[in-house]
């Protein structure tokens, strides 16, 4: 398991001089390395490999054009041929999308390897700099003097700041984390956007809309931008405070998620969530940027490294299982269920039902069949879907009537 530490880095003004010049000669090999791909392929039709555009790189840094490239570290140059490579290869695996060009504007990174930096007593030196790059340790459990990082990422913000990261192996010895006691608890867990989160155990977890509180400051500095001049100090000082408001939301729902998961994952030992087709489900204009602002991908996410850290049970289910139509006492299926429905009562048992805290028992109750191994028997439908890669319909089985 690999662990990665993000740190403030206040660099002097020679080594930020120093990165932002690496910065650009990243960008320039990563563009340059992309064209010279789509020409391979819609004239010659060759797929071309990591050894022909490290070939490529060599040929360029002898050149009296790209000569430059010779004045900063090779090894984020490599960095960025071998993160391309890659990123082709989940394209074609169909895991990711197609890579695209890097602009100045955005967010910029380079990555250094070992043989681009040390690390000793708690000091840290990179290539083509002289003095150790100062940074804040915000870690208190961890010892810096002790730190193996095998990589490190300079990076730096549209808004300016500078960070710096490390990541660290954690798979073997005593640097892999210890599971915590067993909580002897199951939850399921319904994700949604009036509230973010609706457990099995009936808790809610209000969606607390970042975006939303401060989309009025983010407009502000927005028409502050819009007018002025292209290309201006302003526009750079108008810029700057956009990007800012942006982080300012970023981070507080990335502090959000954080709590919420971990929470989540010290109360439960087996943790069940849907599928999310969160692509999908943001092409609806209406609610795209509600869906957009809870993090659904992101909470996901760090359920499941939190998760095998923790040694808990991480349980995803299929997205098409009827959860919210499924009677949690019963099994009784409905035929339909409008979205604007918050509450209904079964036509089967008569139990009265909260539309989210009954997903979210239908949720759990699906989680322990997939575990149990028998998903043909929850929510009266398929819960992992099998064959065919359509999905069969809910709505056209028979439901199964069992006593309450």
């Amino acid at each position: 398991m690999r662990t990665a530490y993000k740190c403030r880095a206040y660099p002097d003004p020679e080594q930020a001089a120093t990165f932002s010049r690496t910065f650009g000669c990243v960008r320039l090999v990563w563009n340059k390395t992309l064209a010279e791909r789509q020409r391979a392929w819609h004239i010659d039709r060759k797929r071309t490999t990591y050894k022909q555009t490290d070939a490529a790189l060599t040929a360029w840094k002898k050149t009296q054009e790209l000569a430059f490239l010779n004045e900063v570290s090779s090894v984020p140059l490599q960095q960025a041929l071998r993160h391309q490579h890659t990123a082709f290869a989940g394209f074609f695996a169909g895991r990711a999308r197609y890579p695209r060009y890097k602009t100045r504007t955005c967010r910029q990174s380079a990555h250094y390897t070992r043989s681009a930096f040390r690390m000793k007593d708690g000091e840290l030196r990179m290539a083509k700099t002289t003095a150790p790059l100062a940074f804040v340790w915000s870690f208190d459990d961890v010892d810096l003097a002790a730190l193996n990082p095998t990589m490190v990422v300079i990076s730096r913000d549209p808004d300016g700041r500078w960070y710096v990261t490390f990541a660290v192996d954690t798979g073997t010895g005593t640097d892999e984390p210890e599971p915590i006691p067993v909580a002897g608890h199951q939850i399921g867990i319904d994700l949604g956007v009036k509230d973010f989160a609706v457990t099995s155990d009936g808790d809610r977890i209000a969606n607390p809309r970042h975006l939303e509180r401060k989309q009025r400051n983010l407009a502000r500095y927005q028409r502050r931008m819009a007018r002025c001049r292209p290309g201006s100090a302003n526009h750079r000082k108008a810029k700057a405070k956009v990007a800012a408001a942006h982080r300012k939301v970023r981070n507080a729902r990335a502090d959000f998620l954080h709590r919420t998961s971990t929470s989540l994952v010290r109360q439960a030992d087996v943790i069940v969530v849907e599928d999310l087709a969160v692509a999908n489900m943001v092409r609806n204009r209406r609610l795209a940027r509600a869906i957009s602002d809870c993090g659904w991908g992101e909470f996901r996410r760090m359920l499941e490294y939190k998760a095998a850290r923790a040694g808990r049970t991480l349980v995803v289910i299929d997205r098409w299982c009827p959860s919210s139509k499924t009677c949690s006492a019963c099994g009784h299926l409905l035929a339909e269920l409008s979205l604007s429905t918050r509450h209904w009562t079964c036509l089967g048992c008569r139990a009265r039902h909260d539309r989210d805290i009954n997903a979210a028992k239908n949720i759990l109750a699906a989680g322990r069949a997939v575990a149990r191994g028998s998903p043909g028997d929850v929510c009266g439908a398929d819960v992992r879907r099998q064959g065919s890669p359509l999905p069969q319909s809910a709505a056209k089985q028979k439901p199964l009537r069992r006593e309450p």
